[in-house]
């Protein structure tokens, strides 16, 4: 199967007193046709690799084809074949949804007219609307719509559905399965977990610019040994918890404390919850709080490196 993106021990060093290594040695390839996931917390080298790919940043070592060329001897080739959405894209308050389109597609030597790229994101009622009276959804929408517009092959996606409401998100996440429909490739980057698992044929878990783990979602969450998670929080400090208290239930595989909540990851939770409220009773702890669910991308993350995705330093 060709690749969209093929990376070999991708580096990217910033100078400084001492160096700042924001990718240490990447290697990965999205296959044509799927949607691919980044995923990791601030500071974990995601959006410097994404910058990489899409011709913003010069790596200090490795390598990095899109659509099997190279952006040192191919830039132009790739910059009409594929699109980009960054994180947060600034756009001409005082230009109407159209006139920006108009404008995008323009860069392009072929691709699809404004009014086409409009209907891929709903917005032909705002044909004439100037930017500033858009919406928050809208805008972003607006976004991909940029991207779109050249009729690319292959679309990068920096977190395009942050700080929308659900609503927003979901429209978002429709336009994308239906890019994806086309035979397009996707490569996307996002802090939401539920996204990641409905989107993504497969994922990268990126960690201090490394990737600790790769796989589809259902196969990095069947990794935990474990596919339900249990968390509760007791009336008083969990510093104190005696950890063996749930560690030697049968089916526990993994027990995380945290300020606010412990998190067991089990494999059966109907044989746990009876043993861990009764050895609870027994020495006299109150619970605050209790609840079950599926295990996610998030635990994956967690059991991994100890923490959550959204912690971190920016990359």
């Amino acid at each position: 199967m060709p690749s969209a993106i093929r990376c070999t021990n991708l580096t990217k060093t910033y100078k400084g007193k001492p160096p700042v290594e924001a990718v240490r040695g990447i290697d990965f390839e999205v296959n044509v046709g799927e949607c691919y996931g980044v995923l990791g917390p601030n500071g974990a080298g995601k959006t410097t690799t994404i910058e990489i790919l899409e011709g913003l940043l010069e790596a200090t070592s490795g390598e990095a084809e899109v659509l099997e060329m190279s952006w040192s001897k191919n830039a132009t080739a790739i910059r009409e074949r594929i699109g980009v959405s960054l994180q947060e894209t600034q756009l001409s308050d005082r230009l109407s949804v159209g006139e920006t389109l108009n404008l995008f597609r323009s860069f392009y030597a072929s691709g699809i007219d404004a009014t086409t790229a409009m209907e891929r994101v709903s917005l032909q009622e705002k044909e004439n609307a100037w930017i500033k009276t858009l919406s928050g959804g809208q805008k972003q929408r607006l976004a991909v719509a940029t991207a779109l517009v050249g009729d690319p092959e292959l679309i990068f996606l920096d977190e395009p559905t942050t700080g929308l409401d659900p609503s927003s998100r979901r429209e978002l996440w429709d336009i994308i399965e239906t890019f994806k429909k086309h035979g397009k490739t996707v490569l996307l980057t996002t802090h939401y977990m539920e996204e990641a698992e409905r989107l993504c044929d497969r994922v990268a878990i990126f960690d201090a610019g490394k990737i600790i783990a790769e796989g589809t979602p259902s196969d990095l969450i069947r990794s935990l040994g474990a596919e339900h998670v249990i968390e509760f929080a007791l009336d008083h400090d969990h510093d104190s918890f005696d950890l063996d208290l749930v560690q030697s239930i049968e089916t526990v595989d993994h027990v995380d404390v945290s300020e606010s909540e412990i998190r067991l990851t089990v494999g059966q939770p109907h044989v746990v919850l009876p043993q861990l409220i009764s050895r609870l009773a027994k020495k006299g702890i109150s619970l605050a709080s209790l609840t079950t669910r599926h295990a996610s991308l998030e635990d994956v993350f967690v059991s991994l490196t100890g923490r959550h995705l959204d912690e971190g330093d920016e990359d």
